[in-house]
């Protein structure tokens, strides 16, 4: 049974232009100690779908169903779904020195987080927890710096604090969205290593939310490519890389330095920005950008199918399931596809 079920979830912010539909009907599972990586460019709807399953946006019209150990969290009343926060679930926030408050020092809050949720602990027993969380992420001297303020901290301290409080109650899950964008390379790899590695001394499952492929390459179990509020691409970590089918995903892989889809060491941006979400294209949402549309792209919305002889591969694309990889020969059948579907469009016509 998965931990974390999620189905058919919608999200939307009603503005004075119009319904900005950040997510149009997201569907995807977690599986407790693995890794699933959701990938996308910014506005795909990444943040957003976890906010909505943990309740932190009030304000936006919500459906779907959120299922975590057979409880719906999005129909849960906010004092329920408050305990579950932070204990059974806790998230990694994108920049740590936002998520810690200023005036308390690090211990502290490490500490009162404990505390909050379970109130037969001491100031002395979640003092003495705090210091054994903070060396247990890595950072030295902890019983000295468990009375630091958080500007007393480096940017990858901070996050490593913020890794000690996701820790801190045992949790079963644990969302980690972009914990690695506003640090160096060298810091993010860390980081990363970190994460991995108290995920399997633990046990927990980890829903990681990144932009940057790259990121992922030896984090993840399972990775989702979203475009436009949407999945388009779900595999397992190898098949992403080496075996995509949706041309976004490979259009990510060739953005990456050093990937496996660049030829002659030069990167291959994707042309166009992504759309808005007041007006989504019909169709794919992708097809404006997208080097092999076809007239039927256009047309109709592609559902996320299994690519047939590889298991859990599903992708969201009208390219016959011949397409597959990121090289000549799959290029070609992806060109083939194109022209061939241009070509009927226009005896039809």
């Amino acid at each position: 049974m998965s931990l974390l079920e999620v189905k058919d979830l919608t999200v939307g912010f009603p503005t004075a232009d119009g319904l900005v539909r950040a997510v149009r009907g997201l569907s995807f599972s977690v599986e407790p100690g693995r890794t699933l990586a959701i990938v996308g460019e910014s506005g795909s709807g990444k943040t957003v779908s976890t906010q909505a399953i943990l309740g932190l946006l009030p304000e936006a019209d919500i459906s779907g169903t959120a299922l975590f150990e057979g409880m719906d969290l999005l129909t849960m009343d906010e004092e329920r779904l408050r305990r579950i926060r932070g204990s059974a679930i806790s998230v990694i926030f994108q920049d740590p020195l936002t998520s810690l408050h200023p005036l308390y020092k690090v211990g502290w809050q490490i500490a009162e987080l404990i505390r909050v949720h379970d109130a037969n602990v001491s100031r002395a027993e979640a003092r003495r927890r705090a210091v054994e969380l903070l060396g247990l992420v890595g950072i030295p001297r902890p019983d000295r710096r468990v009375d630091d303020y958080p500007h007393q901290f480096s940017g990858g301290m901070r996050q490593r604090a913020m890794i000690a409080m996701a820790l801190a109650l045992n949790p079963r899950l644990v969302v980690a969205d972009e914990p690695t964008t506003a640090l160096d390379a060298t810091v993010q790899a860390q980081i990363l290593d970190l994460i991995t590695r108290l995920q399997r001394e633990f046990d927990i499952a980890l829903l990681l939310i990144t932009h940057d492929l790259g990121v992922v390459a030896g984090v993840a179990d399972e990775v989702m490519v979203m475009y436009a509020g949407l999945p388009v691409e779900r595999a397992g970590r190898r098949t992403i890389y080496y075996r995509p089918h949706h041309p976004y995903t490979k259009g990510l892989l060739e953005s990456i330095p050093g990937s496996t889809g660049v030829r002659k060491g030069r990167l291959r941006p994707i042309p166009g920005q992504p759309p808005s979400m007041i007006a989504v294209p019909p169709g794919c949402a992708f097809h404006p950008r997208c080097r092999y549309a076809m007239p039927v792209c256009a047309a109709e919305l592609p559902p996320l199918a299994r690519v047939t002889g590889d298991g859990d591969h599903a992708s969201a694309c009208w390219l016959p399931h011949e397409a597959v990889g990121l090289g000549e020969e799959a290029e070609a059948a992806r060109l083939r596809a194109a022209r061939a579907q241009d070509q009927a469009s226009g005896e039809v016509a």
